[in-house]
């Protein structure tokens, strides 16, 4: 194996074609891949990136969580910090590229506002919560709420 330490990687990716049944070609097809840059990657060669892995998670109909994981990207504990959700929205085939942006630019903004992003920083600027309904304490302030620009909570 080659010195980039994605073995595990290539064999944990080799596991997963297999059990769903799938030669190199129909993955490297499925995954918008090169079929000797796949089958690099499963022999150890190539480290792919993210956006690669979270391409072949989803021509196998797995968690690209699970594949950053394997790669070493992504600690298992990581995934209580949001990336399961992250992944869900990257990974979903109902919404197209710029709902999955705009969910994950909400998603993240509410993380910042309860304090769960950049280690546990103040809940807002002021040091403490703010009002249900507002972003950073200011009501209306561009908060994906409001009924007037249309968002979901619109009638």
């Amino acid at each position: 194996m080659a010195s980039l330490n994605v073995g595990n990687l290539g064999e944990f990716l080799r596991e997963q074609r297999r059990t769903a049944q799938l030669s190199l070609r129909q993955l490297a097809d499925a995954a918008g891949v090169s079929n000797p840059y796949l089958s690099q990657i499963e022999r150890g060669l190539r480290k792919p990136s993210a956006e690669i892995l979270q391409q072949l998670a989803k021509a196998l109909r797995i968690s690209a969580e699970t594949l950053y994981v394997q790669a070493g990207i992504l600690d298992e504990r990581h995934g209580l910090d949001g990336a399961a959700v992250q992944t869900a929205i990257l990974t979903d085939p109902a919404l197209n590229e710029r709902q999955k942006q705009v969910l994950l630019q909400i998603y993240e903004s509410f993380r910042k506002e309860n304090g769960l992003v950049g280690g546990g920083e103040d809940r807002t600027a002021s040091g403490h919560e703010s009002e249900p309904g507002t972003v950073s304490g200011q009501p209306g302030t561009d908060s994906p709420e409001t009924e007037a620009d249309g968002g979901p909570h619109a009638t």
